[in-house]
């Protein structure tokens, strides 16, 4: 059995304000597949793991 995490979800409007960007730019790049967050369909709703979205963040960073 696979153990589960309590890694939180969050909804598209909840997940682009953490990212800083409008819930139709995450709408697009899911789409079209520009980045893998890693999107789960939770019956019409789209959710995502804070972890995703914290892995997306910490491989665009950039020394100044």
């Amino acid at each position: 059995m696979k153990e589960i995490t309590h890694d939180p979800l969050m909804d598209r409007k909840t997940a682009a304000s953490y990212l800083k960007l409008s819930p139709g730019t995450l709408a697009v790049w899911d789409c079209t597949r520009r980045y893998d967050l890693s999107p789960i369909k939770v019956g019409r709703s789209v959710r995502y793991r804070k972890s995703s979205l914290d892995d997306f963040l910490s491989q665009r960073l950039r020394k100044l």
